[in-house]
């Protein structure tokens, strides 16, 4: 092939993109859009660290507890939501939360174990800080005690 053949015949070239307007890394989140975390995602990862304290056995009132129990087995309730309350805003969150304790643990103990908890797993998964956490005890959990509402259900 001739220099002249080299210079005439058309070499496919790679065509780049435009690259998309990206945002620099360190904008600040709300340049680049709005995420809103509904009051049932706080509820729902509140009810779950609660749970995961030793020491609480449930969460709720006992009306509470029986009508979700129900509700539940009919698929309408969520066990999650139970003993849970949440108000929440663009950034702060505030709970609260109604404990049943196992018997022989220290409420006290539990009690900062379950705030701790709620705080650390409401703020590290929606990232609103976690302003206060109110807890009422509204029972003890003996055991045995599931046995016995069995056996009166049934005679």
């Amino acid at each position: 092939m001739s220099d002249a053949d080299k210079s005439t015949r058309a070499t496919p070239t790679a065509v780049k993109a435009p690259a998309a307007a990206r945002p620099d890394d360190d904008a600040p989140p709300e340049e680049l859009g709005r995420t809103t975390i509904g009051e049932g995602v706080v509820t729902k990862v509140a009810g779950l660290a609660a749970r995961e304290v030793q020491g609480v056995h449930d969460l709720g009132g006992g009306t509470a507890r029986a009508v979700s129990s129900v509700t539940q087995k009919v698929g309408l309730g969520d066990a999650f939501n139970q003993g849970v309350s949440v108000e929440s805003g663009v950034k702060e969150a505030a709970v609260d939360l109604t404990l049943v304790i196992d018997y022989g643990e220290s409420i006290p103990r539990v009690a900062t174990a379950v705030r701790n908890q709620v705080i650390k797993r409401v703020e590290f998964i929606t990232g609103l800080t976690v302003i206060e956490v109110n807890i009422t005890v509204n029972d003890l959990y003996f055991p045995g005690d599931d046995e016995s509402d069995e056996a009166a259900r049934v005679a």
